[in-house]
């Protein structure tokens, strides 16, 4: 049998039959959970029976942890300074307020050993603050090391807590509507989804060697109503394409089973976020409810990904926040038998997490809760204490809830009775379990910063992004004006909700003409062939509901009226009026008018395709990518994964807040449910329909 390469830092080494192994309780012989050569159970099952209450409540919550990077107070830093062990008495964030102990304090006194990281550092840094939080926990009783988890740092977007938290230290792809737009691209032309595989295995090698071991993504949602603000953190409306997409992630990042070489991923929101009720999303009370109007929609577009997640062993699933609303909603079954809906949010939901995901869709893996359950998103339970909350979640089926460190809440409720050991004990393993199986305990529980700098800065990775990015183009509108001709002038312009970003997306996207071979950049639109408008459309706010209905119309200053009655001014694009103004300019000479639109939610086109002569939709795309496509250095191939609204008519919501076209339908089925006479699609003059799956080229 192979030695295994192992590292300890504060424990001992024990060899056994010549092979080495730590002595992580430091007892000075070798338990079952020290002896790699046994399974992950085995290994989990002896150290759960040697864990005592409070080291097995801390395994079941998972918190946001800071490095020392930003730490002010260098004082309150350890190791070198990249441990931030700052106390204070009250953190407030919109998942809760509670107390923030510090990374050691969590780790020694809180027994908790599931963290996410949150921070935008080097990988250098991140295997640096894991190494010294594995080095703290390896000192511990148990020697039980800490597992870091993440939300997406591989796609393209403007920052958004509790989103895409990182961008740009690793390899930067578009956002997963641009790796949709790309893959159905390669479809349609007689191949298949592999550029999805490639994402995932070139992401999987700067997670792993970085020590990032946990990812929480991706969004397996069908998107379905137009209105819900996270559409740009999902795959599109294709439930095909999504459950295809779910295995590649899966076999990519995990491997065909976890090992020390994969990333274990917690596929989400469980049975699906899609079916808003008119946009409103669960981080806020307007959005709490799940809404199925349509007999069946529920089985049919929502929860065949989840599906592929149980049948390829996601290593955990996340439930959303919302409650499925059974007075606004339609029957549903599943597999011909009526699904209960119980009044209250998935993860509080036995029937939904207990019965249809572990027993009838064969899930295997453990139940990570979405953030806050126990305080702000705690829909259908907000009467309850927290310890009846925990012991609801936990008794319907979640294993580790999120992004809180109130461990005694668990606790008091085992000392209570309303949680049972047993229960609390299968919690634990099926977390251990995923531990072992990553090598944590074992050859994985620290990594070289260097190699992590290595891996990240591999050009295959970068090369194949950016080609990616090439191909997450969707070219909508072609008055013969793609491709540029050679020697073309051309104008450009950045209009964005923030004026100040607008300008640094000018300022770059002027950087790259500058510099583009066979184009030459002018600063007048009277001196231009093409001007170039690229808009980035903003609307709404993750963890607020806006005052009416999301607006999705490009525009600014638009009078709108609140749910309460009221009026109020909306803007998604600051200086919205100089599309027009420029087309007013362009034509004079005969020139030519190219809009290009950050398509990050399915926008109302009609305000700006009747100006165009080109009209591109792009998914967090680098502007020299979609650069490259006008200047034929790459053929056109994206396609959209969204179908865009013909108009606001199409998504009007009437007196009773039931919208014309069906929320928890895709766009290209709700022509199906639209009234007599009425289209969901959008439809240009030159007779093209936006619908999924369109896209032009040369």
């Amino acid at each position: 049998m192979r030695q295994m390469n192992l590292e300890v830092r504060s424990k001992g080494l024990i060899e056994v039959d010549g092979l080495k192994f730590k002595d992580l309780n430091g007892n000075g012989k070798l338990d079952p959970y020290e002896d790699w050569r046994l399974s992950s159970k085995e290994r989990a099952k002896d150290l759960v029976s040697q864990m005592n209450l409070d080291e097995k409540v801390g395994m079941m919550m998972i918190t946001t942890q800071n490095t020392g990077e930003y730490l002010q107070d260098k004082s309150k830093s350890s190791h070198d300074g990249i441990l931030n062990d700052e106390y204070r008495d009250s953190k407030s964030s919109i998942f809760a307020a509670q107390k923030e102990y510090g990374n050691t304090r969590t780790i020694k006194e809180l027994h908790m050993r599931h963290f996410i990281l949150r921070e935008n550092i080097s990988e250098v840094d991140i295997a640096k603050w894991i190494n010294a939080m594995n080095e703290v926990a390896e000192g511990t009783r148990l020697g039980i090391p800490v597992l870091i988890a993440s939300n997406s740092r591989n796609e393209n977007a403007e920052r958004t807590f509790g989103m895409n938290d990182a961008v740009g230290v690793f390899s930067t792809w578009p956002g997963t509507l641009g790796l949709a737009a790309a893959a159905l691209g390669d479809m349609k032309n007689g191949g298949d989804a592999q550029i999805i595989s490639e994402f995932a295995e070139y992401a999987r090698k700067e997670w792993a060697a970085s020590g990032i071991r946990k990812g929480y993504m991706y969004m397996l949602d069908t998107a379905t109503d137009p209105r819900w603000q996270r559409i740009y953190g999902t795959f599109g409306e294709s439930t095909e394409l999504i459950c295809d997409a779910a295995k590649r992630l899966i076999l990519g990042f995990q491997g065909e089973e976890l090992d020390e070489n994969s990333v274990a991923l917690t596929m989400k929101h469980f049975p699906g976020g899609g079916a808003r009720e008119n946009g409103f999303d669960p981080h806020y009370e307007e959005g709490k409810f799940n809404v199925y109007k349509t007999p069946g929609s529920l089985e049919k577009y929502h929860l065949p990904p989840f599906q592929v997640a149980a049948d390829y062993q996601s290593s955990s699933i996340m439930p959303y926040y919302s409650i499925p609303s059974e007075d606004k909603s339609a029957q549903q079954e599943y597999k011909g038998e009526k699904m209960p809906f119980e009044g209250v949010g998935f993860a509080f939901n036995k029937y939904f997490i207990d019965e249809l995901l572990r027993k009838k869709m064969g899930f295997l893996g453990y139940v990570n809760s979405d953030s806050g359950i126990l305080d702000n998103m705690d829909w259908g339970v907000e009467h309850l204490a927290k310890e009846d909350k925990a012991a609801k979640a936990i008794n319907a089926g979640v294993d580790i809830i999120a992004d809180t460190n109130e461990v005694h809440w668990i606790k008091k409720a085992v000392e209570t009775g309303k949680i049972s050991e047993e229960r609390i004990d299968e919690a634990n393993i099926r977390l251990l379990t995923e531990m072992f199986d990553l090598g944590l305990f074992d050859s994985k529980t620290y990594v070289d910063p260097n190699v992590a700098k290595e891996v990240v800065a591999d050009q295959k990775s970068r090369d194949k992004a950016y080609e990616t990015h090439q191909k997450s183009v969707v070219i909508l509108k072609n008055k013969n004006v793609f491709p540029f001709k050679e020697n073309t002038k051309i104008y450009v312009e950045c209009l964005h909700k923030d004026i100040d970003m607008a300008k640094n997306y000018e300022v770059d996207a002027k950087q790259i003409l500058k510099n583009y071979e066979n184009l030459e950049l002018v600063d007048q639109v009277e001196d231009a062939d093409i001007a170039l408008v690229f808009i980035y459309p903003k609307s709404g706010n993750y963890f607020s509901a806006t005052l009416g209905l999301l607006e999705l119309a490009l525009c600014e200053n638009k009078t709108n009226r609140a749910i309460d009655g009221t009026e109020y001014m909306e803007t998604t694009v600051s200086n919205i009026g100089r599309v027009s103004e420029i087309q007013r300019q362009i034509r004079k000479n005969g020139g030519k008018l190219v809009v290009s639109v950050n398509t990050v939610m399915p926008w109302l086109f009609g305000s700006v395709e009747p100006l165009a002569d080109g009209l591109v939709a792009h998914f967090e795309t680098f502007i020299k990518a979609q650069i490259d496509v006008f200047s034929r250095k790459v053929s056109p191939s994206g396609v959209l994964p969204i179908t865009l609204p013909a108009s606001a008519e199409v998504i009007a919501v009437g007196e009773k807040g039931e919208c014309v076209s069906r929320n928890d339908v895709p766009g290209y089925d709700k022509d199906l449910y639209m009234p007599r006479g009425m289209h969901y699609a959008y439809k240009d003059e030159m007779g093209n329909e936006y619908k999924l799956g369109f896209g032009l080229t040369y």
